[in-house]
């Protein structure tokens, strides 16, 4: 039975592949790199060294934190309309938990023994699962959003992409960083940031705390009270140790996430569905817009807990920079959820769950010549989670806790292992040509054991995968203004085993890898004395062997969730982004992203009318595969006589998408042994398109030697609609979860 969706994803990291660039709104500044000329150029670390965003041969989009506090933004799905192509919504059977998105390249799911298809960084280590990535953006110094395959540089290997997120160092010297914030649906925020000098600049530390809390935009169609709240703790201290005239820099973290919050879904099942049968008819074929806003779930809370420690160090031996990332990440979740949610007690879990994980990168850079450059580097990575599952089902009694309710628990371990050696070069063979190329090796050790707590082991695996993924690109600069340049790479996504499998032949055989050919060209322009910055790029990807979730017999339920190789994919697409300042303090920025995608040979095994039979779902789309993203956006500063007021103004559209690989019409052949065509899927995970619109008006000034900055804001200001996620389960019911209505809030902030 397909339960518990809440993402697992391992987040594999970056690399440098595909090609095109452009940072709308963007000052990105590498904390070790030395200082820049011209105010407008934009420093990135995409690629392992400090370059200009207009030189770098990689798809990246550089993204100014600054100016999305500035919006009213506070975590990593504000970005989503920063970059085109990019679609990042919440997932909430997780803590802290995203579904990401990069040119149509996603993995929806929670388990924790699959790698993602797009990575989040932090501070150079990479995030193994989807919980956890939903990033507070207070203490941050860059963002880079890196597009298409990034198999080279950074971390385990991910075929979307990448989100890279570097925070703010110890600075050496005494100063306080702190922001409170109110805004609708009782949200309250607040952020400090203290760096200290302990031994001038040779050795010091920075705290930080950021608390976050909701009481949720849902209302709850019982208690006519508000659903989905949350409350949200980050905390921590960093330790600079840097030597002067050593060379030698360390930095040292040490961090805890804390949340809990109100699991809430919404009811979208209809009467097609068994469930509809059992449960009010009121809370039976409900819209997808506001209805969804109206939730009739029993009670059902999240607590996760995330310690976490990173110790990166560098030594630059003057011809080559030595650098050792490390990181250590443990988590613990307990969550219930009410899946069929509806006021009946009829499908309840109790999920518990502890995951750790260990990664640890060395690499060396430097120059063979002033012409030849190079970045080369190993890198381990291993994890091991364990899951407890109970169901609570058919009980008509929320009195009872799942674990009383059902003493055949679900009992499921799996750990991974993995070592990669890597290396990246630029060759300027000729005057303004140069020739980029790299590969990686990837060797990846994975085991499985999925039993239940009473009728004992269903079944488990363990397989080894590997793969070589090399990437090739040139760059082309005609003159200062204006490069040229095409890319290929390969992406590679590990094989591994199926968690919700329920019988041992699916328990014990293991999916394939996935992999991705990619083929890309573009330019970046410098226009009209570089107060315009305009980047293009077009993509070709071929996908093998693509890794889907999908429901096919057999198990006590009469159905199970595996992974499967589901034939190959095609996604085309082009992308434009650019930023022009057109006088002082003004700046216009905007994105577009166009995607062409569809199956090929997707067919897989199905019920229909008790008989197994082959379904082919080639005509279904892509999830989270928006054909069109696009955003446009304003910011102008006014110098005054106490300091400066800026006003900024938003606007993002996405094109509507699927959310879930599922049937919708289909078409049975007269043949009793004849495959199934899956006309599309279900109308109801497909969401509308969106329009949103944002504001913010900002002042900056000065108090005593102090600066102050205070900001009113509206988020989603057309009070747009919809779904962003929806699930269909087998034919017995569907849920869903909403994207956050129309809100405003103030912000007050200081800083010395």
């Amino acid at each position: 039975m397909n339960v518990n969706f809440v993402k697992r994803s391992l987040l594999v990291a970056l690399g440098t592949s595909s090609l095109i660039g452009l940072a709308p709104a963007a000052f990105a500044q590498d904390a070790v790199e030395a200082e820049v000329a011209d105010p407008n150029e934009i420093i990135v670390s995409a690629r392992r060294r400090s370059e200009s965003l207009q030189d770098t041969p990689i798809a990246i989009t550089a993204i100014n934190a600054a100016q999305l506090e500035a919006k009213g933004s506070v975590n990593i799905g504000d970005l989503m309309g920063a970059a085109p192509n990019l679609l990042i919504t919440n997932q909430n059977s997780g803590g802290a938990a995203a579904n990401l998105a990069i040119r149509g390249l996603t993995y929806a799911d929670v388990e924790k023994s699959q790698e993602p298809t797009v990575g989040v960084v932090v501070d150079g280590v990479f995030i193994g699962t989807s919980t956890g990535q939903f990033f507070d953006f207070f203490d941050i110094d860059q963002i880079e959003v890196l597009r298409g395959p990034q198999g080279t540089l950074f971390g385990r290997n991910t075929i979307g992409g990448v989100i890279n997120i570097k925070r703010t160092r110890p600075t050496g010297e005494f100063g306080v960083k702190a922001e409170a914030s109110y805004g609708s649906f009782g949200s309250l925020a607040g952020r400090a940031v203290v760096n200290v000098p302990i031994i001038g600049s040779a050795f010091a530390a920075k705290f930080f705390y950021f608390h976050n809390e909701t009481d949720g935009f849902y209302s709850n169609g019982i208690t006519g009270k508000r659903a989905g709240g949350s409350n949200n703790e980050n905390f921590g201290v960093s330790f600079l140790v840097q030597p002067e005239g050593s060379g030698f820099d360390a930095v040292f973290t040490v961090e805890k996430q804390i949340q809990r919050f109100d699991v809430t879904n919404a009811n979208i099942t209809n009467s097609t569905e068994l469930f509809c049968g059992f449960i009010p008819a009121v809370q039976c074929n409900r819209n997808t817009t506001n209805d969804l806003y109206t939730a009739f779930t029993s009670l059902g809370v999240s607590n996760y807990s995330a310690p976490a420690l990173t110790l990166e160090m560098n030594y630059d031996l003057g011809g080559v920079k030595l650098t050792s990332v490390s990181g250590y990440r443990r988590s613990r979740e307990n969550q219930t959820q009410d899946f069929d949610a509806s006021s009946t007690d009829l499908y309840y879990t109790r999920r518990q769950q502890s995951y750790r994980q260990l990664s640890q990168e060395l690499r060396a850079a430097g120059k063979f010549s002033d012409s030849f450059d190079y970045v080369v580097g190993a890198y381990l990575f291993s994890s091991k989670y364990e899951l407890l599952q109970h169901t609570r089902l058919f009980a008509f009694n929320t009195a009872i806790d799942p674990i009383q309710a059902d003493p055949n628990s679900q009992l499921v371990n799996g750990n991974t292992k993995s070592y990669a050696f890597f290396g990246d070069f630029n060759w300027e063979f000729a005057e303004r040509l140069r020739l980029s190329f790299g590969g990686r090796y990837t060797r990846d050790k994975k085991q499985l054991r999925n039993a239940f707590a009473t009728t004992g082991l269903v079944g488990q695996g363990s397989g080894t995968f590997s793969k070589f993924t090399p990437k090739v690109g040139v760059d082309y600069r005609p003159n200062d203004d204006v490069m040229l340049y095409a890319s290929w790479s390969r992406g590679y996504r590990s094989g591994g085993f199926s968690p919700r499998a329920a019988t041992a032949i699916t328990a014990n055989v293991a999916y394939q890898p996935e992999v991705v050919d990619s083929y890309e060209i573009g330019t970046k322009l410098d226009l009209m004395d570089r107060r315009v910055q305009l980047n293009l790029a077009a993509f070709y990807s071929k996908y093998n062997n693509l890794q889907q979730n999908t429901t096919i017999p057999g198990g006590p339920t009469g159905n199970q969730t595996i992974t499967s190789n589901a034939g190959s994919a095609i996604i085309k697409g082009i992308e434009a982004d650019f930023t022009a300042r057109p006088a002082d303090g003004f700046r216009i920025t905007g994105s577009i992203g166009y995607l062409d995608s569809g199956f090929k040979g997707f067919i897989v095994g199905n019920t229909l009318a008790g008989a197994i039979r082959n379904f082919d779902y080639s005509a279904n789309n892509l999830i989270y595969s928006p054909k069109i993203t696009a955003a446009l956006g304003a910011d102008y500063t006014i110098d005054t006589s106490f300091g400066s007021v800026m006003a900024n103004i938003g606007y993002r559209y996405i094109d509507r998408y699927d959310q879930q690989i599922s049937l919708g019409i289909l078409t049975v052949p007269v043949s009793p042994t004849g495959t199934v065509i899956v006309n599309g899927n279900d109308p109801r995970v497909k969401s509308d398109r969106q329009g949103l619109l944002d504001a913010s008006l900002s002042a900056k000034f000065d108090i005593g030697g102090t600066k102050a900055k205070v900001t009113v804001y509206g988020r989603n200001l057309a009070d747009d609609r919809g779904t962003t996620a929806a699930f269909t389960v087998a034919g017995l019911w569907s849920f869903a979860s909403a994207r956050e209505p129309r809100s405003f809030g103030a912000s007050l902030g200081f800083e010395f």
